[in-house]
Order: C-alpha cells, then structure tokens, then sequence
C-alpha cells in the first residue's frame, strides 16, 4: 500500500513538474516575445519602449497554455547590419567601392513576426534596401564630396529613407556609416589620383590669380588714396611743399656722401642750403 503511494505521488510531483516546465517560461531583459496560440499570436512580452528603465520592464516569468500555446522570441537589443561593399559611379563618372554598415532593432516584435518572421529575414530586408539607397543617394555626389566630412549629410538622408521602409518591417534603424571608401585597384585608381592632381592644380593657380589681382586693386587704391591726401595737404601751404621736395632731393643726390656738385650760387637748387628763397 505504501510502495503504491509513493508511485502515485511521484507520478503526480512528476506531471507537476513537466506542467510547470511547459506552461511557465522566462523572458530576459535582452528579449522580446511574442505568445502564440495554435500559431495565431494573443500577446507580446516585453516589447521595446523609449527610454524605459532596465528592471522595470515585461521580463521575467510568463505563464502559457501547455501544449497549445508557445512563446517565439526576438532580440530586444541594438543589431548590426553589414552589406556587401558597392561600386557607386558619382556624378563626375568616378567609380568608388564603398563598405558601409548599419544598426538597428526591432521595435515592433509582432509586426515583425507577421511580415518577415525572424531578425534574420529582417535583416535580409534593410540590407537590400541600405544597398539601393547607398547607390542612388551617393551617386549624386562628386566624387570630392563623397571623400570628404560633407558625406555625413548623404549618410542621414540614406538612414531617414532606410528608416521609412524598416517601419514596414517593424524595424528602426539607429545609424548609417561608411566604414571605407576606397577605388577600384589598378590603372583606374592611378587615373585619378592624376586627375586628382591636375584639378588641384588648377584650382591652386586659379587662387593665386584673384589674388594677385585683389592685391594689384588694393595696392592702386592705396596709391591713390595717398596721392589725393598729399594733394590735399600740400595744396594748403605751398611753401612747405617745395621745401619738401627740396629736402627730398637733397636727401636722394647726396646719400652717397662722395658726390661732387659743381653749380653757380645762384642755382634754384641752393637756395635751401643757403636758406633763402628766390621770389
């Protein structure tokens, strides 16, 4: 009678447990999940919200029907997205292979679940699309442009217009990078590195004559400006203009201090040194 007891109450500890093991789940903070009943989903667990703080969210244990209903989880956390480097042809008709990457999460698990089924199938997806508008925004740019700083407004168009369509797939993307931008190899690269150069070049001399011209425009006006205000002042006394002029030509014909004048004493040339003036 005892021996039969105690495989009754083993038997029932034993369905307890496997009850429990299939109608009690756990979800992590790092998890989103999705309830299904006979394949139909009838809740989600844990979905992403904006800025909601770690430990107060839908994880933990969830009770489910045994063997009707089951739990399909999601990644809950930032995922990367890495697409095949593209040969972008830009305006000026310069090919240029670029590695880009993207990030992401999924903020509509159910959503998700109805249009693409996994994170993989999701990626698949934003990664067709990234490629496609990697190549048509960056092919509207010169080929300077996309190897400087000023790519980075590309790079937020191409994220807003990727985001539009991982809405559909209740996805966000986080960021848009280019990881390398590089030319193809051989005999292309060298052609424009050359014409690189040569453009440089151009556009250096191109600089250099505005301002030798700017400098010949602001050099003329000075001159001009100082003849009208000597004009201007030495029209108002006369006398001090030619005793100027007169210290003026003193200073240039004997500089040398071995220069030899022979004159007669009455020479307009004199009268300064003689300190008198002929009226």
């Amino acid at each position: 009678m005892n021996s039969r007891i105690l495989i009754v109450g083993g038997v029932v500890i034993a369905a307890l447990l496997f009850f429990l093991a299939t109608a009690v789940v756990r979800v992590g903070e790092a998890q989103q999940a999705i309830l299904l009943q006979l394949g139909r989903p009838v809740a989600t667990v844990n979905t992403y919200q904006p800025n909601q703080p770690y430990g107060e969210t839908g994880a933990g244990l969830v009770l489910k029907t045994p063997f009707i209903q089951n739990v399909v989880y999601i990644d809950k956390r930032i995922m990367a997205l890495d697409i095949s480097p593209q040969t972008v042809l830009s305006t000026d008709q310069l090919r240029l292979v670029v590695d880009a990457f993207a990030r992401f999460r999924v903020t509509n698990p159910l959503l998700m679940y109805q249009t693409v089924r996994t994170e993989e199938r999701v990626a698949e997806e934003l990664s067709r699309i990234l490629s496609s508008r990697l190549r048509n925004e960056l092919g509207t740019q010169r080929f300077a442009q996309l190897l400087s700083p000023e790519r980075n407004e590309s790079m937020e168009r191409i994220q807003n217009a990727v985001n539009e369509s991982a809405k559909a797939y209740g996805a966000e993307i986080i960021d848009v990078r280019i990881k390398r931008a590089d030319l193809p190899p051989g005999t292309p690269l060298e052609a424009a590195f050359e014409r690189m150069r040569t453009a440089r070049e151009q556009e250096a001399l191109t600089i250099r004559a505005q301002g030798a011209r700017d400098s010949q425009i602001i050099r003329a006006n000075a001159d001009a400006d100082a003849a009208r205000v000597y004009a201007e002042s030495f029209s108002k006394d006369p006398e001090f203009y030619a005793f100027y002029r007169s210290m003026q030509a003193y200073r240039t014909s004997l500089d040398a201090g071995n220069t030899t004048f022979v004159m007669s004493p009455q020479n307009e040339f004199l009268h300064e040194l003689q300190g008198s003036r002929s009226r």
